[in-house]
């Protein structure tokens, strides 16, 4: 018999460390009075080309402010079908594209959508902490597969760690924190594999603008030409990277059939009543003029180029990563743990970076679904994530101050 929890079970999922050290960060500055090199957060430093704020304000003005349908205006989801079937090759339908208040709240509604009682979902060791927290709100309970040295999924280790209450897999490709993309044959063995054994693929594709070695593969288009009843994969996009309207808080969900988009209408209805409506008409100029993600991609693909190869040179990253805004490091030279490392690079250098802990935590949840203890993987504590999509003076005397920083820590070794 499952027993009930005595206290909300949303009060048992803590805050992650993105807004410990974002709160952190701030302290810091006004502390202070000096500015901290932000290399926590992933806040782009382009702007969104002028169309979107022109429409914005232009649907405020001719009063464009009333509810619309739930699932979003059907201009902007007719133009969203048009770019999934062109840039991802997903032959979706009006009727299964679900406009989003930022695509974090489209997965959370996403994971409501399909979770069963007492299911499990598949996350990758090295995680997005909000993908476990959408997880535990939604009541999946979370198992981790382990990631190669690379941070790559291997199917073995997927199927594996899978067991009879497995129902979903979370792909993130590319990936944060890790930057790892995922080429079309490792995707498909992935898909093979959930469709034998009854499994949904949630795919959360925010970075498929930011790919620089490959080529993004989203696993829906690996469904076209099957029939609805055989497709298993829900896509989820966002409009904060690709066209840098982070505070917009605009998103996509892609539905695989009509029969999740019915619970899907559901649980929106029941969540937002619908979109806003200006930042609808906002999203409405950005689908016409995506030939801005494309620049963006570069802009972040020369801030990786650029400053990056310090990292791998001074050995705390292997490789540069193959995609997204991030780079996770590996500090275990320093002989501090990731998060004493992150708090006195903070303070004595005013760099802020996140502890790789935070994107390692393993819960033990009751009966009930609540948190009973949560602590991250032993291996967490000597990685710290950045972000490179910040302006590239940022950058650079960030990195410059984290190398100095490293370097003073080797020499108090000796």
């Amino acid at each position: 018999m499952t027993m009930l929890s005595p206290v909300p079970i949303a009060s048992t999922i803590p805050l992650s460390w993105l807004h410990e050290i974002f709160y952190a960060a701030a302290e810091e500055e006004r502390g202070t009075g000096e500015q901290v090199a932000k290399l926590h957060v992933g806040e782009p430093y382009f702007n969104p080309p002028p169309e979107v704020g022109d429409a914005l304000v232009a649907a405020v003005r001719r009063g464009e402010t009333r509810y619309t349908p739930v699932d979003g205006l059907l201009e902007l989801r007719e133009l969203i079908v048009a770019k999934l079937r062109i840039a991802n090759g997903i032959d979706a339908s009006v009727s299964r594209v679900f406009v989003t208040p930022g695509s974090c709240q489209g997965l959370a509604s996403l994971l409501k959508a399909i979770a069963e009682p007492g299911a499990e979902i598949l996350l990758p060791d090295l995680h997005w902490p909000v993908h476990l927290q959408q997880a535990l709100l939604a009541g999946l309970r979370p198992v981790f597969y382990p990631l190669g040295p690379d941070y790559r999924p291997d199917l073995e280790a997927v199927l594996a760690a899978a067991g009879p209450a497995t129902r979903v897999l979370l792909l993130n490709s590319p990936a944060n924190p890790s930057g790892v993309v995922m080429d079309a044959a490792a995707v498909g063995r992935l898909l093979s594999a959930a469709r034998s054994r009854g499994w949904r693929i949630v795919s959360d594709e925010a970075y498929e603008h930011f790919v620089f070695d490959g080529e993004h593969v989203s696993p829906a288009s690996l469904e076209r030409g099957l029939p609805e009843s055989e497709r298993i994969v829900h896509s989820t996009f966002s409009f904060s990277k690709s066209m840098a309207m982070t505070g917009y808080r605009l998103g996509y969900v892609v539905t695989a059939d009509e029969r999740t988009a019915s619970t899907l209408r559901v649980v929106q209805e029941a969540n937002i009543i619908g979109p806003s409506t200006p930042v609808q008409h906002a999203g409405i100029a950005a689908m016409r003029c995506l030939q801005a993600a494309d620049t963006h991609g570069e802009l972040v693909r020369r801030n990786r180029d650029a400053v990056l190869p310090a990292l791998v040179a001074a050995g705390l990253l292997p490789e540069l990563p193959s995609g997204g805004w991030y780079a996770m490091l590996d500090i275990a030279r320093s002989g501090l743990d990731a998060e004493t490392f992150a708090a006195r690079l903070l303070r004595e250098r005013r760099v802020a970076v996140v502890p790789g802990t935070g994107f390692a935590l393993r819960p033990g949840l009751d009966g009930a679904g609540a948190v009973r203890s949560i602590a991250p993987a032993p291996w967490s504590h000597r990685l710290v994530r950045i972000a490179f999509c910040v302006g590239p003076e940022v950058l650079r005397e960030g990195v410059e101050r984290l190398l100095d920083f490293v370097a003073e820590c080797d020499a108090s070794h000796v």
